[in-house]
């Protein structure tokens, strides 16, 4: 079986470094605008590498002067968002996939004393059959919620081709997603060191939907 896709971003010197370091530094999280465009420009440059990954056709475009032959995508990914820490980074995406149609879960954790369990309780997606599916959320902590989302959303159709886009991800949760999805390519802005105790990310960057929106009760 051939080896499963995975790129890291930050593993290559460029601009999206200073967006994850501020993403990440509790002196700029107190700008919750700022914190909502860093997930943003983010997602934009992840949303063009993996625009390199998808199928192309030759079209001619008539300009003021002359015919010009250009590549276009066959067609738009179904971009997919776990809410509500994902609408930021979710927008990066849409930014570049413009003609992109969306599909957004609720998914949910649910913190026992022994083990923390994922819950899925609402879900709206176009249909999915033979369109290329590009999952989105900024925290690949435990894999569960996103593996969850994933087979939940095959109600509307089968994708031909999966991709996974996170800012920050674990480990453990990469795994986990290669485990259950091992058909899909996985994107990251960084992978960390480990989870902690309470399944989230370290060194991570907190909890990016209290981060982008405000605190919840």
């Amino acid at each position: 079986m051939a080896q499963q896709m995975i790129y890291i971003l930050n593993q290559e010197p460029s601009i999206a470094n200073h967006f994850i370091s501020e993403l990440r530094d509790v002196n700029v999280q107190n700008d919750s605008m700022r914190f909502r465009r860093n997930l943003e420009r983010l997602g934009e440059i992840l949303a063009y590498r993996i625009s390199t990954e998808l199928s192309y056709k030759a079209k001619s475009v008539q300009t003021p002067l002359a015919v010009s032959e250009e590549q276009l995508l066959v067609d738009f990914p179904v971009l997919a968002t776990v809410l509500r820490a994902g609408l930021p980074f979710h927008q990066g995406f849409m930014n570049y996939f413009d003609r992109a149609p969306s599909a957004f879960v609720a998914a949910y954790r649910v913190e026992a004393t022994s083990e923390v369990t994922v819950h899925v309780d609402y879900l709206a997606a176009p249909s999915l059959e033979g369109r290329v599916l590009l999952l989105v959320d900024p925290m690949l902590a435990t894999g569960k919620s996103l593996a969850l989302t994933y087979k939940a959303m095959l109600r509307f159709g089968t994708p031909r081709q999966v991709h996974i886009a996170a800012a920050i991800a674990s480990p453990e949760g990469v795994a986990h997603v290669q485990a259950e999805l091992p058909q899909a390519k996985i994107w990251l802005g960084a992978l960390d060191k480990e989870l902690n105790e309470r399944a989230y990310i370290v060194p991570g960057l907190g909890d990016a939907g209290d981060l982008a929106f405000g605190a919840k009760i």
